[in-house]
């Protein structure tokens, strides 16, 4: 049965690990061939090596913009094609209270968390746009549709992530490229689950969610699966919460529907 996939091209930035590695591994099972980007060599290079003859490791500072025309020169080199599919994944966060944050801190996420998905966009998204098709999936956060304290620069980075893919998806819509955005809530990654307690130990921050658990990466890697392909032919622009209902809104425990009443 053919992959929803089948024979595209997908880079994945911040692939050799969580979301990015459950995404790779779920558009290479859909027949897609996949560019695993990442700053972690050894992890990259295992996740392409198992993925096998399809994928290839490349490693990526996402806001170096000579790294990311490099990456789009060695896809042309490997397969005679530039990508098909992008999915800006790769991520950091830096806890600190606003009055406690550095500038080069703040600084550092915004060019990994903001710049370096702007050029991925403005890079691939060149050749995407050329071809007349082409799907680009920007990660962002749930602290994109709300406020949180102690990630001033996390915030302020997927806040205007969430701009960029709403002014991308009007420009590059009417070529052919869909541009769409995924909020991911609480996620068993090593950044969603920095102690490495069991899922289960970690179920009791989340009881004020309508679904009252962490979620896995695989869950996130399954809507953007359905952004990157024909499935979502006619999807543009489009804010997607994977977060168990968290940015829902507040139960009020004493009026009806409340959970336990």
């Amino acid at each position: 049965m053919a992959g929803r996939l089948d024979g595209r091209i997908a880079v994945i930035t911040g692939g050799a690990r969580g979301q990015g590695e459950a995404t790779a591994r779920i558009f290479a099972a859909e027949g897609a061939r996949i560019v695993v980007a990442d700053m972690l060599e050894s992890e990259g290079q295992a996740v392409a090596a198992s993925i096998g003859e399809n994928a290839l490791f490349v490693k990526l500072d996402v806001s170096d913009e000579q790294q990311w025309l490099a990456l789009d020169r060695t896809i042309t080199d490997r397969w005679d094609a530039s990508a098909d599919i992008l999915v800006n994944n790769a991520g950091v966060v830096h806890p600190a209270a606003m009055l406690d944050l550095a500038r080069d801190d703040f600084e550092r996420v915004l060019r990994i968390n903001l710049i370096g998905a702007w050029l991925g966009m403005k890079i691939l998204g060149a050749g995407m746009i050329a071809k007349g098709k082409g799907s680009i999936v920007n990660i962002v956060s749930s602290s994109g549709l709300w406020g949180m304290n102690g990630l001033t620069a996390y915030s302020a980075s997927k806040w205007a992530l969430r701009g960029i893919t709403k002014t991308a998806a009007m420009e590059f819509g009417p070529k052919g490229v869909r541009v769409n955005a995924v909020f991911p809530g609480g996620i068993n990654t090593a950044m969603g689950n920095v102690t490495n307690e069991d899922a289960s130990e970690l179920n009791k921050y989340y009881v004020g969610q309508p679904i009252a658990r962490i979620g896995e990466p695989e869950e996130v890697a399954r809507t953007s699966l359905f952004l990157a392909s024909d499935d979502a032919s006619y999807v543009c622009g489009a804010e997607i919460a994977v977060d168990g209902g968290m940015t829902m809104g507040v139960y009020t425990p004493f009026l009806p529907g409340a959970p336990g009443a």
